[in-house]
């Protein structure tokens, strides 16, 4: 397929070369075939990601903050070399890949292919724990042959990306050369690419990427991928045909140029500026470089009189103590910790994205832009929010928390933001403008970008209650005063509850449904209606917290009306989520989700993600034990209790088994995970091994399943934590050293055994079930699905710290309390 393409590539070098339009002459020498291969994102399971570190400035990012200039550069790393890197909003991508290429006499080969990888921190403490964002990656030839050493980290007051390459050659002869693959304006499509000088360029419109170096860079050239680029022509022998433009045209570009070796061993620091114009990105490479290494390194870090990620952890109150309940000695804390606040835009302060990655991203098509994980859900959002409060971070959760109005629902939503506007507009068209409202308001989007731009539009309640939670807890902490509680209260939080209370009809772009709680449209996986037990834990804590701030702002009317749904919420849940006719074990257990008020019918399921919809007395998930969590039921509860038999089962056969034990080489015990629930289907295909088809609608019966997540072995922690401590006797209040080792050993040290080694925690956990033969996953370790997870590392900071204070961090001791009145 590639000899045509290399053919003409190279008939066209001789060509030019007879007319005497040399590059060293000066003249245009443009690169042929356009648009170029196809694009695509990055592998997913991402060993590091990192930004710089900035402080606010009246809860907004700004050169004012004592950090000064404010850095919009997020970059990743997985297998060795940087990955998706975003610059301006943080789902903005521009570039996708950039790695060393390898040339000897005999050899051509890539970073991520043909090396094995380890990744260190370039900033630890006394006791070895990661101080920042920083890293060092050390790549080694399999043959023994050269050895490529890699400092990352981006400059705190430059939009640029800086990378020290020290490249060690054992044998002569041999070349490296750097690879740049462009994303410019989040996709790999309409990119166009130039040198000037030693420089290399990339742009999209007036969005530029600059890659310059400490020392010239030689031969630079830019291409199409796959037709006309350096790498391209590289695999054919020798780099023979060099292009100073891609043209009017646009596609799909790469960069490369050779890097200037000396000797056996070359030290060279090469800059990825970015900006909005060629002229801004110049200006952060220059800068970066003009200021060298050591200065921007320390910078990044914090070291001494500069602000970096070493004040940031110095400034987490809940941190220090922390450390005795890991099993790491602390090294995953702090990890998390930076890993949950790097994950926030800077252009919009407090919007808490799920991932820096974009899930199966190797087999996702990049011709068009999208924002994967790195967007905002209200229930993921929640879950950092409230692990940055238990690390004793009081000013990310709050800026957090009062960001959550962009992306409420009000009357003018539908009207101005995001994907409704072009549906808006068919209506008008129709002449049917009474729709073109959003119809019921006060609930929380499902899925949007950082920006408040609307994506998903699904009617999920545990996101709109968990927006009420964390401003109840921000309040009981003291970080929301009085006044502010009650500017929220009337503000935010009673439409939501008012919500939660009435329902009523949703009209935004495609949705049109009428959500009668606790009855949700879509619960917390987006994925079935009807009456679920996780669910409606977060409505009836949301309401009863909504309750309890109403009270105290005078409108004790709404407070008594929302105490009474939540009451009524608790008085069904057995009636509408247990069965007593279920076919597993005893038959009594509760339900992942039903769909109307018989759990004993049988009623199947909606398919999903490849999986033909069972019967929902087959289902099973964890969803029940947040109960606990939020204090709607006892841990002690029989209909709880009696549920995790059926839910641990071992003789469930696979597609309904959720519970998975695992074991590590030199490591004693075995270690407990679950899967979302019996029947999941959104992972990888346990038949043909292929990648579960984030872009398009999977085929039916094409065997995709779920894995497991590392976050139902936090939230069984979080569980076991309660209920050990309801056993405890009469008169003891503390559980024992030896039963807290217990839990921790268990289950915090199985969360620090599913992180990689870069200390990032995976979406899902390979469970050993099925075609491995494309991956070669093991098992116990993360898949390519999305990592870091902010949610599992949320749930790891949570859970060590409810087994510093011996109780559940975001449990709500108001709930019994009332619910019990």
């Amino acid at each position: 397929m590639q000899q045509p393409a290399r053919f003409r590539k190279t008939l066209l070098s001789v060509l030019i070369g007879a007319l005497g339009i040399a590059q060293a002459a000066g003249a245009a020498n443009m690169a042929p075939g356009a648009p170029g291969a196809a694009p695509f994102w990055s592998y997913s399971g991402k060993t590091g990601i990192g930004t710089s570190y900035e402080q606010y400035e009246d809860g907004q990012y700004s050169p004012q903050a004592a950090t000064g200039e404010v850095s919009k550069v997020w970059f990743s790393l997985a297998r060795g070399v940087v990955t998706e890197t975003m610059f301006g909003l943080i789902h903005e991508a521009q570039l996708r890949e950039m790695q060393l290429v390898i040339q000897g006499p005999d050899f051509l080969d890539l970073e991520a292919q043909d090396t094995d990888s380890e990744i260190h921190y370039l900033s630890v403490d006394d006791q070895g724990r990661p101080t920042s964002l920083a890293y060092k990656i050390v790549n080694r030839d399999r043959q023994g042959r050269y050895e490529i050493e890699k400092h990352i980290f981006t400059d705190p007051d430059a939009d640029s990306l800086v990378i020290r390459v020290i490249f060690r050659s054992q044998e002569p002869g041999i070349q490296a050369y750097v690879h740049i693959d462009p994303a410019i304006g989040n996709d790999g499509s309409g990119d166009s690419a130039f040198v000037d000088g030693q420089a290399l360029y990339a742009r999209e419109g007036e969005t530029t990427l600059v890659v310059k170096a400490s020392r010239p860079l030689e031969q630079p050239t830019v291409g199409f991928a796959g037709v006309s680029d350096g790498l391209t022509d590289l695999k054919d022998g020798k780099l023979e045909n060099r292009y100073d433009s891609t043209g009017d045209a646009a596609g799909n570009v790469t960069m490369l140029a050779r890097l200037p070796l000396a000797g056996s061993e070359t030290t060279l620091d090469l800059v990825v500026g970015f900006g909005k114009n060629r002229q801004q990105a110049d200006r952060a490479a220059d800068a970066t470089l003009a200021r060298g290494y050591a200065e921007v390194l320390a910078h990044y870090n914090g070291e001494g009189e500069a602000i970096g990620w070493r004040d940031y952890l110095a400034s987490l109150s809940g941190l220090p103590a922390m450390y005795a309940q890991s099993a790491d000695n602390g090294k995953l804390l702090n990890v998390s910790a930076m890993v949950l606040k790097a994950q926030e835009d800077k252009s919009n302060a407090g919007a808490l994205i799920a991932s820096l990655s974009n899930p199966w991203g190797e087999t996702v098509p990049a011709e068009s832009g999208t924002t994967g994980y790195k967007a905002v859900w209200p229930r993921d959002f929640y879950q950092c929010a409230m692990a940055l409060l238990a690390l004793g971070d009081r000013q990310t959760p709050q800026v957090a928390f009062e960001y959550l109005k962009k992306v409420q629902v009000s009357e003018a939503t539908s009207l101005t933001q995001g994907d409704t506007s072009a549906y808006i507009h068919e209506q008008k068209q129709e002449g049917k403008t009474e729709d073109a409202g959003p119809g019921a308001t006060g609930w929380f989007l499902q899925k949007t970008h950082v920006d408040g731009e609307i994506e998903w539009v699904g009617v999920q309640l545990d996101q709109t209650a968990m927006p009420i939670m964390l401003g109840y807890k921000l309040w009981k902490a003291g970080i929301l005063d009085d006044a502010r509680i009650k500017h929220w209260y009337q503000n935010m939080l009673k439409p939501a509850a008012e919500f939660l209370t009435r329902g009523g009809q949703v009209k935004v772009g495609w949705n049109d449904w009428k959500v009668v709680p606790p009855q949700t449209q879509q619960e917390r996986w987006e994925e079935q209606w009807g009456y679920s037990p996780s669910t409606t834990a977060a409505v009836i804590a949301g309401l009863v917290a909504a309750s309890e701030v109403a009270g105290h702002a005078g409108d004790g009317e709404a407070a008594q009306r929302f105490l009474d749904a939540a009451k009524g919420y608790s008085d069904k849940l057995e009636a509408s989520m247990v069965t007593r006719k279920g076919s597993l074990g005893d038959g009594h257990y509760y339900l992942r989700i039903t769909q109307n008020d018989d759990p004993d019918d049988g009623a199947p399921l909606l398919d999903n993600n490849s999986r033909p919809g069972l019967p929902e007395h087959q289902v099973l998930d964890a969803g029940f034990l947040e109960l606990v969590r939020y204090g709607v039921r006892p841990a002690t509860d029989p209909n709880i209790v009696g549920s995790l038999d059926e839910l641990d089962s071992q003789e469930l056969p696979e597609n309904l088994k959720v519970k998975y034990l695992f074991s590590y080489p030199g490591v004693e015990g075995e270690f407990p995970g679950w899967r979302r629930y019996g029947n999941d289907g959104y992972g990888e295909s346990e038949i043909s091994a292929i990648n579960f088809p984030a872009t398009e609608a999977p085929q039916m019966n094409s065997g995709l399943r779920g894995r497991v997540w590392p976050i139902f072995t936090g939230e069984r922690g979080h569980y076991e934590l309660a209920r050990s401590k309801a056993r405890l006797p009469a008169g003891i209040e503390a559980l024992s050293a030896e039963q807290l080792a217990q839990l921790r050993n268990t289950y915090v040290k199985a969360m620090e055994l599913f992180a990689n080694e870069g200390l990032m925690l995976p979406e899902q956990v390979w469970d050993g079930v099925g075609d491995n033969s494309r991956h070669g996953y093991v098992k116990g370790e993360g898949t390519d699905s999305a990592t870091p997870l902010a949610w599992s590392h949320a749930e790891y900071v949570k859970l060590v710290r409810s087994l510093t204070d011996q109780k559940v961090w975001d449990h709500y001791p108001v709930v019994p309390e009332k619910l019990a009145r």
